[in-house]
This record gives C-alpha cells, sequence and structure tokens, in this order.
C-alpha cells in the first residue's frame, strides 16, 4: 500500500462499516415483521399474520448472502450476525406460528397452550444444538420450521385431534437424526431444491392472496412439494451410503 492509498481508505473505511451496520439492521427488522404478525395474529387475521412471516422468510434468505458479500463480520467483529439471526428466527419461526397454532381453533381446546409450550421449549432447544447442521449442510432433525407448518394446518385444516398428533411428530422429529435438506447450501439436486421453493412461493402467495382458501391444485402441489423435502434428505443419505 502506498501513502497515497491512505486518505482513500481512510474515506471509505466508515462507509463500508456503516453499510455492514445496515445489514445488521436489515436482519433486524425481522423482529419487526414478527411483531407485526403477532398483532395480526392477536387480531386473528391470520393472512396478514402469513404475509408478515413470508417478509421475515425473505429478510432471512438473503441477509446472510448480502452480509458474506459486504464481510460484516470482519468489519463489525463487535456484533454476532448468527446470534441476531438466531433471534429473529427464534421469533419468527417459532414463537409466532405457535401462538397462532394455539390461539386458532386448528387443536382441541384442551392441548393448544400445552402444544405450544412443548412447540417453544424443543424449539429453543434446537436452536441451541451445536450438531444442527450435518456435514453435508442438511438440518439433523426437523429445523423448527414452525411457521412452514402453521402454514399447511391452517390450509389443509386436518381433524383437531390428527393436528395434534402432526404437530407431536414434528416434535419428535426435531430429535431425530433425520437428515432435512437446504434448499441452497446441500449441493446434492440443489438446482431441483431451489426450483423446488421458487414453485411452492409462488404457491403460497396465490394461497395469500386467495385469504388461505387454496384451490385443491394448489393444495396438492404444496403439500407434493413438502413430501420432497421431507424425503430428499433420506434419499440423498441413501444414496451416499451406497456409493
Amino acid at each position: 500500500m502506498t501513502a497515497g492509498d491512505a486518505p482513500s481508505q481512510g474515506f471509505d473505511s466508515p462507509l463500508r462499516r456503516a453499510c455492514a451496520f445496515a445489514v445488521h439492521v436489515f436482519t433486524a427488522s425481522g423482529a419487526a415483521l414478527a411483531l407485526l404478525a403477532l398483532l395480526a395474529a392477536i387480531e386473528r387475521n391470520w393472512t396478514l399474520m402469513f404475509a408478515w412471516l413470508s417478509a421475515a422468510l425473505i429478510v432471512d434468505g438473503v441477509d446472510g448472502t448480502i452480509a458474506r458479500f459486504l464481510r460484516v463480520s470482519e468489519r463489525l467483529p463487535r456484533w454476532s450476525g448468527d446470534t441476531l439471526d438466531f433471534v429473529v428466527d427464534f421469533l419468527t419461526y417459532v414463537l409466532v406460528p405457535a401462538y397462532a397454532i394455539s390461539a386458532s381453533g386448528l387443536l382441541p381446546a384442551a392441548t393448544a397452550v400445552p402444544a405450544a409450550i412443548v412447540i417453544i421449549v424443543t424449539s429453543a432447544l434446537y436452536f441451541a444444538d451445536r450438531r444442527m447442521k450435518m456435514d453435508d449442510n442438511c438440518f439433523r432433525g426437523f429445523p423448527a420450521l414452525w411457521n412452514v407448518a402453521a402454514f399447511y394446518l391452517f390450509i389443509v385444516r386436518p381433524e383437531p385431534w390428527l393436528a395434534v398428533f402432526l404437530v407431536l411428530g414434528l416434535v419428535v422429529l426435531t430429535f431425530t437424526p433425520l437428515p432435512f435438506v437446504h434448499p441452497f447450501r446441500v449441493k446434492q439436486l440443489r438446482l431441483v431444491s431451489i426450483l423446488m421453493l421458487i414453485v411452492w412461493s409462488i404457491v403460497a402467495l396465490l394461497v395469500l392472496i386467495r385469504d388461505l382458501q387454496p384451490q385443491p391444485w394448489m393444495t396438492a402441489t404444496l403439500c407434493a412439494i413438502a413430501l420432497y423435502f421431507l424425503l430428499a434428505g433420506l434419499v440423498f443419505r441413501f444414496r451416499s451410503s451406497h456409493r
């Protein structure tokens, strides 16, 4: 570095740090979206609640890429992006959906609050698990995607007793070694997974536009994609073990 380079770097360094901090603010905005979703849930406006949760999902989907591009962890080591991400994710993926599941009438009244408590406690334990990711970037067990689980409960609307068993089944899967595919970070069939995610997002948007009253083909498509993500990790693991 020459002496002439120093003023330029000194000038733009604060700007770069400001941009890096803006990424943290962007991530933290997910907490604000969680609050808006919770307020909508209290008003029993489930469509608006899922709209806010969808916005939070978009923030969660892009903030990491932006943070890596701007090298946020290097420029601002004081703030932990991973910790911030966990805090926001717990609100949007777990707390608000757990409230919605318990307050919506989808479960028998006697089981609603206990089910929500079980969801929150087990998810908190999952978020603290240092082994939640496998070597191939699959999640170990059900990755506490209760926002997605709640969405399916609202559109499929199974019998209340069946909904309880579905919730308990996902709770049990949280602590199993079953692999769940991350659509972006798992290399195997990544393009297929991303395509599935895009189709899912489009159909889910149509369901929101229809005020959570999907046409049969919408429900079938969403359930088929859910089945893909539930089974893909097992298929990958089986193929890897037989190579």
